[in-house]
């Protein structure tokens, strides 16, 4: 029997057709390279698609499948913001057609729960559960009990307040669902495992270059999730959107950027978690 349970991370795929061979190429070797080495499960944090086309999710999709990584207990996503989000559609068309920022919200959640029902094996198990944000994986591994909370971090485009697409937000009501007392209750005695696309963190520095990119890119109720995080007992963040591998700690939760499988397709995070609660994270890359 296994000591320990070994989750994978890798984020920000951007997949951009079936033309791209060789970053397609590259997932199939990581998959497969996940499977030899015993990986018990894949988290994939968000930005599957570049352009948010059904047909790239297809393309992710049909990959996962091909590998055996198509199941609820092996697989977990969420969405980013370029899954969600088809920017220049939204600059030419939408804020002219669509003026209405509540409306533009409403837009974004839908397709936040297309996202949802299109992955519904690896939201739901497949069964008639609503496929939506939030939603908590609860995997009974022989070495621990693995408890994945998931949100939805994108934020609908604005000409004003979002204007590159990037800035995030959880809605407070997705907080107030997993900070619930049922929620809690289920959690109880496992590794809770935070998951959702933006970073709580980007640069974070007092360069005004670096402030400015830092406001396209945030979370914005970033202290809110913070909390909800520490609320309930997550022991580790995983997200991408920042396109970095690093590492960083908040309120004593380890938090994980799983950097850009486009940019640096052999590199992943490992998180190691033993029976005992204790667990070690690092960066690997597959051999070449």
């Amino acid at each position: 029997m296994k000591h320990d349970v070994h989750i994978a991370q890798i984020s920000d795929l951007h997949i951009a057709g079936s033309g791209e061979g060789r970053q397609l190429q590259d997932f199939d070797r990581m998959l497969e390279h996940l499977n030899v080495s015993g990986f018990d499960h894949l988290v994939i944090s968000g930005d599957l698609s570049d352009r948010g086309r059904t047909e790239d999710w297809e393309i992710v999709r049909a990959k996962l499948e091909s590998h055996g990584w198509y199941h609820w207990e092996k697989t977990t996503v969420v969405a980013g913001n370029h899954d969600l989000i088809r920017l220049e559609e939204e600059m030419r068309f939408y804020n002219a057609l669509n003026p209405l920022q509540g409306l533009r919200a409403r837009a974004c959640r839908q397709r936040a729960e297309s996202f949802c029902r299109f992955f519904r094996e690896l939201v739901t198990g497949g069964d008639d559960a609503d496929a939506r944000f939030p939603f908590i994986k609860m995997m009974h591994f022989p070495a621990a009990t693995i408890g994945i909370v998931a949100c939805n971090s994108v934020h609908a485009w604005s000409p004003t307040d979002n204007p590159l697409g990037a800035r995030g937000n959880i809605d407070p009501s997705e907080l107030r669902a997993i900070t619930s007392p049922e929620v809690q209750e289920a959690l109880a005695g496992s590794f809770v495992i935070g998951l959702c696309h933006h970073a709580l963190k980007v640069y974070g520095t007092d360069r005004l270059l670096d402030q400015a990119f830092d406001w396209t890119m945030e979370l914005k109720n970033r202290h809110e999730f913070l909390q909800a995080m520490v609320e309930i007992g997550a022991r580790v963040v995983l997200h991408g959107h920042f396109h970095r591998f690093q590492t960083y700690r908040a309120e004593g939760v380890e938090f994980v950027n799983g950097g850009s499988f486009r940019y640096a397709s052999s590199r992943y995070s490992v998180l190691r978690i033993a029976g005992d609660g204790s667990f070690t994270q690092e960066f690997a890359d597959v051999p070449s």
